[in-house]
């Protein structure tokens, strides 16, 4: 059954604020502040996402550095072979965990909870940062009116997809909270309606209180010689 929740192409910030390996700590924290963001990809030469360096990631490297009495405060730290140690590739988390643009919310959402992470980048096929998706824009898809719900699911889901007339059931909507009452046509009908309300956009969950005229799940007892045939209601 294909989702009708919106795609990450939807909601993905197409413009990015990027790094590269050598940008440094300060260039970074400044970046951070001055977009108002919370964390930047880093990119190759190609603008494929290496990594992503957030404000946990330059506060880590923070707390590392010597404090007072300590030795000298210094951002720029050097390593035995000469290179910056406190640039984008030595702070950022590697390898990053991406998003596609054709997936949609729910399965954004999934990955996002199994890794731990507040955002994804977005990559398209050959792999390059085509955006970036947050938590927050994730959660913007949550904060529908509940009048929008009910009209999209009596008007497209119900009537249109379904072609159930919308005084046969009564759709009610609570904070995102669905509850369906009436009748279907046909018992098979009613995992249909489900599924279909559960991927409606702002949708929390779903609860079904429907009754069905006609029981085309059943399967019809085989014909007796001689008998006429019955129809399974």
């Amino acid at each position: 059954m294909t989702s009708n929740h919106r795609l990450v192409a939807d909601l993905m910030t197409p413009d990015v604020i990027t790094v590269r390996d050598d940008t440094t700590f300060k260039e970074i924290a400044g970046l951070l502040a001055e977009y108002g963001i919370t964390a930047v990809p880093v990119v190759d030469d190609e603008n494929r996402p290496t990594g992503v360096v957030s404000e946990a990631d330059l506060l880590r490297r923070e707390a590392d550095l010597p404090g007072p009495g300590e030795g000298s405060h210094i951002r720029v730290a050097r390593s035995d072979d000469g290179t910056a140690s406190c640039v984008a590739k030595a702070l950022m988390t590697a390898p990053p965990v991406t998003a596609q643009p054709q997936w949609d919310v729910v399965e954004a959402a999934r990955v996002m909870e199994r890794h731990h992470v507040k955002r994804l980048p977005v990559v398209d096929g050959a792999g390059r940062l085509v955006g970036i998706v947050s938590r927050a824009d994730l959660l913007r898809v949550f904060l529908r009116q509940d009048h929008a719900i009910r009209e999209e699911i009596a008007g497209d889901v119900l009537a249109r997809t379904l072609d159930i007339p919308t005084t046969d059931v009564t759709v009610h909507v609570v904070d995102g909270e669905v509850t369906l009452t009436g009748t279907v046509p046909r018992r098979s009908v009613l995992p249909v309606v489900a599924g279909l309300c559960r991927g409606v956009d702002g949708v929390v969950d779903v609860s079904c209180h429907l009754a069905y005229r006609v029981d085309d799940t059943a399967d019809p007892k085989p014909a007796v010689s001689g008998a006429e045939p019955r129809e399974v209601r």
